[in-house]
């Protein structure tokens, strides 16, 4: 199974490309999110592969960033969704406007895209709801540890739970890897000046 490729771009089109990897050009269909941001024929170029293989048919899908990719495989674990239903709706929308989109179940926003009707808007924003939260959770579970500590250090420095939260967030944002000892200072002085 071909997962990644990486080589010069020989042609592209705003549905294909195809890519020189040593003398052997791979077509991969694409979506227009990664059409305009690849480099022009010629250029050097990194694309994430999902192989499909059929009963007529093996097709590359390539994807420049690794969440289009995970969401390109979202979309297809949906019943009734197919690659080429997939890549349409990554085209209609950039990955950050879908998932806002599947958030606030904005059936409408995700209807819009061509070939995507109500029933399969609806379908789209109720099945990938639980995909996009399980992603979120885990996102906040990892950093969770890190969190607790500084809010139960400043809980018990008397400050209230409303006006640390931000803070913290905000520390463990700016100062990813550095000592709690450091991220503490940096909460007490945040909290000074509020």
């Amino acid at each position: 199974m071909i997962a990644h490729l990486k080589g010069v771009i020989l042609k592209k089109s705003p549905a294909q490309i195809v890519v020189d990897c040593g003398g052997v050009g791979y077509a991969a269909a694409i979506p227009l999110s990664t059409f305009f941001k690849v480099g022009e024929e010629g250029e050097r170029v990194e694309l994430f592969i999902h192989t499909h293989l059929t009963d007529n048919a093996l097709s590359l899908f390539g994807f420049l960033t690794l969440d289009e990719k995970e969401l390109f495989l979202k979309l297809i674990s949906i019943s009734g969704i197919g690659p080429k239903l997939a890549i349409a709706v990554l085209s209609g929308m950039d990955t950050e406007t879908l998932a806002e989109a599947v958030r606030t179940s904005d059936v409408a926003r995700i209807a819009m895209v061509p070939g995507i009707g109500k029933k399969t808007a609806l379908r789209i924003a109720m099945e990938l709801a639980d995909k996009i939260d399980k992603k979120e959770k885990v996102l906040k579970a990892q950093s969770s540890k890190e969190t607790e500590d500084l809010v139960s250090a400043l809980l018990n420095m008397g400050f209230r739970r409303k006006e640390i939260e931000p803070v913290v967030d905000e520390i463990i944002k700016s100062q990813k890897g550095e000592d709690f000892e450091r991220q503490l200072r940096a909460c007490l002085k945040a909290l000074s000046k509020v």
